[in-house]
């Protein structure tokens, strides 16, 4: 599934140091100007999305938020992304807080809080959800506007820390709509990005399964290689999965077969489990020492759990049971 051409263009350049520099490094170089959803090459966009988070965790967060979110600008005509420009999707809608944009004569602005902000301080743009009237509606957002700020010791997870995804403040922020009141639901790229997610969570799944694979090797044993068996079988299934729907997604960009909500949801469910079975029997094959004595595994497990918690789990398995229901023949 990840291709191993750009597996090996991810080295950070020599001349930087650190996570974030890596990352705007790789916009900078174009390395994250991805084929669209839809466009003949969807495989090819989740290859790199999975290989950006083999390579980290947060760098495949990062990456499939700011691509995502060129992908949405250009359904929806929104503002044209510049160089230089990072993006955030900052879509989450809990009951509180609650974010509110606001129509006044110079154009439309945004106080409150939201929530769940991933690259809270490193983007320099957001598509981000606010109430109007109740009611969620996309916003493009620029967020060198002195009304924003991130809020401080609202992300306190040790899984993907250095992700800077904790809240921040609005006050009266201009921002400009993208598309119309219910667009970016209704749209099918919706649906289409929810798998780009997945793409990123078998990238980091494949990199804890790395630590096992190089056990083996290192020292065969039948209990180790029952466990690498396994997690090579359901690795094996969900890069099948995301292969199949990649091209069903480039065959049906706008969704006229009306498979697109249930294809993401069938794929997310199978790379979820794939990933949690690999955390699983990892552990499960080599004990504590790597969890306990390898600091990048053990982060990397730390990353992947809080990240698989972009799932609903059963929630999401219900509204795919209620789906498939009212299908006649869905196998």
């Amino acid at each position: 599934m990840i291709d191993t051409e750009f597996r090996e263009s991810l080295d950070p350049p020599k001349q930087n140091t650190g996570l974030r520099a890596a990352f705007l490094a790789f916009e900078a170089d174009g390395r994250l100007d991805l084929a669209l959803p839809g466009s003949g090459y969807t495989d090819l966009r989740w290859q790199s999305l999975a290989a950006l988070s083999r390579h980290n965790t947060v760098l495949g967060r990062w990456s499939e938020a700011h691509t995502d979110a060129i992908a949405i600008l250009h359904e929806l005509d929104g503002p044209t992304p510049e160089r230089g420009q990072i993006w955030g999707v900052w879509a989450a809608e809990p009951p509180a807080p609650i974010l509110e944009a606001v129509q006044q004569d110079s154009g439309w602005v945004l106080t409150g809080t939201k929530p769940w902000c991933s690259g809270a301080s490193l983007c320099t743009h957001a598509l981000v959800t606010a109430r109007v009237d109740g009611s969620p509606r996309l916003f493009a957002v620029d967020l060198r506007h002195e009304g924003v700020a991130p809020v401080p010791n609202t992300w306190h997870a040790v899984g993907m820390s250095e992700s800077d995804s904790g809240s921040v403040a609005f006050d009266a922020v201009p921002a400009v709509t993208v598309g119309g009141p219910t667009d970016y639901l209704t749209r099918p790229g919706f649906w289409h990005g929810a798998i780009g997610v997945s793409a990123a969570w078998f990238g980091s799944a494949c990199a804890v399964a790395d630590t096992l694979h190089a056990a083996v090797r290192e020292r065969p044993d039948p209990h180790r290689a029952a466990h690498l068996g396994a997690i090579a079988a359901a690795l094996g299934a969900a890069s099948s999965a995301l292969t199949t729907a990649a091209a069903e997604v480039d065959a049906d960009p706008f969704d006229r077969s009306g498979r697109a909500r249930t294809r993401a949801r069938i794929v997310r469910a199978v790379v979820e489990d794939t990933a949690t079975q690999c955390i699983d029997r990892v552990g499960r094959a080599l004990g504590a020492g790597p969890l306990c004595g390898d600091a990048e595994h053990a982060g990397r497990v730390a990353d992947l759990t809080v990240y698989l918690r972009q799932s609903h789990a059963e929630r999401d398995l219900e509204a795919l049971g209620r789906d498939i229901a009212e299908e006649d023949n869905p196998w």
